[in-house]
C-alpha cells in the first residue's frame, strides 16, 4: 500500500469519519485566505476533537514528514493559515475543539480550548460578570487559538495589552506529538525560558495551541465614547498625553481617523453620519470606561477633561455619545474604514508600528515621501495611535485597473513603506503577523542576530519543518521548505 494512503488511514482512524475529509468541496472554503490573496491545496483536512487526538495526528505527521497547517477561524490577514499549492499538506482545523472548560470569576481567569470563537467567549464571560478585554472586527469567526498564534491586538491594547499579556497559561502539542502542559496561571515561574511566549505569535510554526488560560477583567459598569476633532497629528499626540496622564486606569481606546477616511466611510457605508459639524483634518475616537464600583463616572470625567482640553487649545471640537447606540455608531465609523477604503478603489495596506512618541512625526513625514515617489497615490493613516500602531493605506490613483496596479506597484511601494518604518525604529507587523505575506520583507529587514535566533528555535523544535512551512520564519537557503 502506498505510504501516503497509510498515513491518511492512520489519521482517519484517530479522528473518525467526522474529523477527516479529503473531499474537495468540503475543503474548498478553507483553502483561500480571508482576503482572497492566497489559495492553496491540501491532501486532507483533519479536525481533532481533543488535545490527545491532536497529539496523535502530529506524531503521525512527524513520522511521515507530512506538513501540517493549523487553522482557526481563517480570518488572518497575512495568509498564515493557508497551505501551499502542492496539495501534500494537511489542513489541521481546531474548530471542533470549542469548549470553555472553566470560568474562574473570582480569580479572573477562563480556561478554554483553541477553537472557541471570540464572540462566544465574550458572551459566556458576560453571563459571569467578566470580560475578555480584546476585541476586533472578526470576533464572530476569530478563534482563541488563532488569536494566540498571531499575538492579536485590537482596540483595547492601550489598557490591557496584546495576547502576550492576556495569556496566563498554554496547552500545546509540539511537532513530534509531545503535549506541553502549561495551563497553570503562575504569578512566578523561574524555570528558564518562557515557553508559552514562543508559541504566542509563533503562527503555528512551532506547534499547535490546543487550550489556554486567559486573563479576564470585570464587566463594564459603563463607558463614555467621545468623538474629538484636532487640527494635526501633533495635536492628537498631545491630547493622548493629556488624557493618558489624567485617566490611565480608564482610557481604553484612542483611535486616530483622518478626514479622508471619515469621508470615505460616510460615502460608502450606509447608515453612517458625521459626528461633528464642519470639516476637520483629524478626528479622535476616545473611550473611557468604568469597571469598578468606586471609580468615577466616565462621562463626568470626559466632560471635565474635554472642557479643559478645549481651554488649553488641544482640541477644536468634541461630542460625547448620548446613548449606547450612538457610541456603537461612532465605533462603526472606525470599524468600517477598511471596508469603505476597499469600496473606494485598490489600496496597499500596511500594519505597522513605531514608538508612540514618534507616530505623529512618522505620519507627517512618511506620507508626503510616499505620495511624491508614486504620483497620484494618497496615504491614509488611521488606527491605534495610543499604542503606536496605525494602518497605513496607500490608495491607488483614480481610474487604474486594480489587479494591474497592485501587481505593478505593490513590490515597489511596500518596501518603501517598510524602509521608512524601520528607519523610525518600528516594526513591519504590529498585530497581523508575518504569515507568507511578509516573510521576504522580514528577512530583508531583520538583523542577522534576530534571523539566527528565529531559525535556531524553529530548527531545534521542528527539525523536519512540518509545522506551517513557508510561514513566518525565513529559513536558511537549502533547508527543506524554505
Amino acid at each position: 500500500m502506498p505510504k501516503t494512503v497509510n498515513w491518511q488511514e492512520q489519521m482517519q482512524s484517530v479522528v473518525g469519519a467526522k474529523g477527516f475529509t479529503s473531499a474537495a468541496d468540503d475543503m474548498s472554503p478553507w483553502l483561500t485566505d480571508w482576503r482572497g490573496r492566497y489559495t492553496g491545496a491540501a491532501a486532507a483536512m483533519i479536525s481533532p476533537g481533543s488535545t490527545q487526538e491532536t497529539a496523535e495526528i502530529l506524531k503521525i505527521a512527524n513520522e511521515n514528514s507530512v506538513a501540517i497547517v493549523p487553522q482557526g477561524g481563517n480570518s488572518g490577514m497575512v495568509g498564515g493559515a493557508t497551505p501551499d499549492d502542492s496539495g501534500q499538506s494537511i489542513l489541521l482545523s481546531l474548530r471542533r475543539m470549542n469548549r470553555i472548560r472553566a470560568i474562574e470569576s473570582g480569580d479572573q481567569l477562563v480556561l478554554c480550548e483553541a477553537g472557541v470563537i471570540l464572540q462566544n467567549l465574550h458572551e459566556a464571560l458576560a453571563d459571569e460578570g467578566q470580560r475578555f478585554p480584546l476585541t476586533l472586527g472578526g470576533k464572530g469567526s476569530a478563534t482563541v487559538g488563532g488569536l494566540i498564534s498571531t499575538n492579536a491586538g485590537g482596540t483595547q491594547v492601550l489598557r490591557h495589552g496584546t495576547m502576550r499579556a492576556l495569556v496566563a497559561g498554554i496547552e500545546a502539542v509540539l511537532p513530534d506529538g509531545t503535549i506541553l502542559e502549561g495551563l497553570a496561571a503562575l504569578k512566578k515561574d523561574n524555570r528558564g525560558y518562557d515557553l508559552k511566549q514562543l508559541l504566542i505569535g509563533g503562527e503555528g510554526t512551532l506547534g499547535v495551541v490546543t487550550a489556554a488560560t486567559l486573563r479576564t477583567v470585570p464587566a463594564l459598569i459603563d463607558r463614555c465614547v467621545a468623538w474629538i476633532a484636532v487640527d494635526s497629528t501633533d495635536a492628537a499626540y498631545r491630547l493622548f498625553q493629556f488624557l493618558n496622564r489624567r485617566t490611565p486606569q480608564s482610557l481604553e481606546g484612542f483611535e486616530i481617523i483622518p478626514e479622508t477616511c471619515l469621508d470615505s466611510v460616510l460615502r460608502h457605508i450606509p447608515g453612517t453620519r458625521p459626528p461633528l459639524t464642519g470639516a476637520h483634518r483629524w478626528n479622535i475616537l476616545v473611550e473611557l470606561v468604568r469597571d469598578q464600583a468606586d471609580a468615577q463616572d466616565p462621562r463626568t470625567v470626559a466632560e471635565a477633561l474635554l472642557a479643559e482640553a478645549l481651554e488649553l487649545g488641544l482640541i477644536e471640537d468634541a461630542t460625547l455619545a448620548a446613548s449606547e447606540q450612538q457610541a456603537e455608531d461612532f465605533w462603526k465609523i472606525r470599524d468600517s474604514i477598511s471596508e469603505a477604503e476597499r469600496a473606494g478603489g485598490p489600496a496597499l495596506q500596511h500594519d505597522i508600528s513605531v514608538p508612540v512618541p514618534k507616530m505623529a512625526r512618522f505620519i507627517n513625514e512618511a506620507s508626503p515621501v510616499i505620495e511624491a515617489k508614486f504620483p497620484g497615490t494618497k496615504v491614509a493613516a488611521f488606527g491605534h495611535m495610543g499604542d503606536g500602531n496605525v494602518h497605513l493605506h496607500v490608495k491607488a490613483p483614480p481610474g487604474v485597473q486594480p489587479l494591474e496596479w497592485m501587481r505593478d506597484y505593490g513590490n515597489r511601494i511596500t518596501p518603501l513603506v517598510h524602509d521608512l518604518v524601520i528607519a523610525a525604529g518600528g516594526s513591519i507587523s504590529a498585530e497581523h503577523g508575518i504569515g507568507q505575506n511578509k516573510r521576504a520583507e522580514l528577512e530583508r529587514l531583520s538583523s542577522p542576530g534576530r534571523l539566527a535566533m528565529m531559525r535556531a528555535i524553529k530548527t531545534a523544535i521542528d527539525p523536519k519543518n512540518i509545522m506551517n512551512p513557508g510561514k513566518l520564519v525565513p529559513l536558511a537557503s537549502g533547508h527543506s521548505g524554505s
